[in-house]
Formats: C-alpha cells, structure tokens, sequence
C-alpha cells in the first residue's frame, strides 16, 4: 500500500486542482491497480505543493543552487536500501517531493496543467524510489517508467 501525505503552502494551488490531496490519492491507487511494480509495496511520502520563494530556498538550502526549479526530491533512502524494504515486504518512508505551481503555469503552455503536474509528481516519486538521470542510459530509462506511469493513470 502506497501513502501520500499532501501539503499546500501556496493557495494557488487550489485554483488549478480542487482538492490535490483527493486527486493525487486517487492517482496512487490507480497506480496500484495498474502495475505490478507497485502492487505489492509498502511505502509513504510526502508532496509538499509550494510556490517558488520555498523551492528556491529548500534548493538553496540543499543543493546549493540559488534558483527556482519546478521540482526538488529528497530521497530517504538509497535504492539498495529500498529493496531490502520492498523484499522484506516492510513499510517505509521514501521520502518528499516538492513541486512548484508557479513553474507548472509557466511551463503548461501547450499542455494542460495537471498533466504537467503528473508528469512532475511521477518524476520525483522515481527519484524516491532510487532512480537517477546523469547518465543518458539512466534518463532513458526513467522516461521511459515515467511514460509508462502516465498512461496508465491517465
């Protein structure tokens, strides 16, 4: 089982999607019931939905970088660790993901905001879960899980 905790420190987000705490659950359990890779795992995040002041800090703060971004990641764990979790068939916190509406709004030009916010949300939950995209093989790997998670949960 797979649980989200949402966090809203912008009110801006409610403008775009009603209740996100409701919309993402619901995306998780869809994911659930879609693939196997999460069908039997036990695990809890969180999603904090801030604006660009809190990112810039956090990734400032973190990553040493004094910029906005779209979104930030911070994995609990390492991947290695997690198997031993998911093996174990345990519960465990993967960690938080950070999004930024405003970053969504700029960047939803052609596309509609919340399937951007998807495309974001699925991208920091794979970083929780270990995965990594400095090597081409890497990013080519993770989009093609990230694409495979957004069609079946849209």
């Amino acid at each position: 089982m797979i649980k989200i905790n949402v966090l809203i420190t912008d009110k801006k987000w409610k403008k775009y999607i009603n209740n996100p705490e409701l919309y993402l659950k619901k995306k998780i359990r869809k994911l659930q019931s879609k693939h196997d890779y999460f069908e039997k795992k036990n695990f809890e995040l969180t999603v904090l939905l801030s604006g660009e002041e809190e990112i810039k800090k956090l990734n400032k703060k973190f990553r040493n970088k004094n910029k906005v971004t779209d979104i930030l990641s911070f994995p609990f764990y390492e991947k290695k660790q997690l198997f031993t979790f998911f093996k174990n068939r345990q519960t465990c916190y993967l960690g938080d993901i950070n999004i930024n509406i405003y970053k969504i709004i700029k960047n939803a030009n052609n596309q509609k905001f919340i399937e951007l916010f998807d495309k974001l949300w699925i991208h920091g939950l794979l970083h929780l879960l270990g995965y990594k995209h400095r090597l081409n093989k890497d990013y080519i790997k993770m989009q093609r899980f990230e694409k495979k998670i957004f069609n079946s949960i849209n």
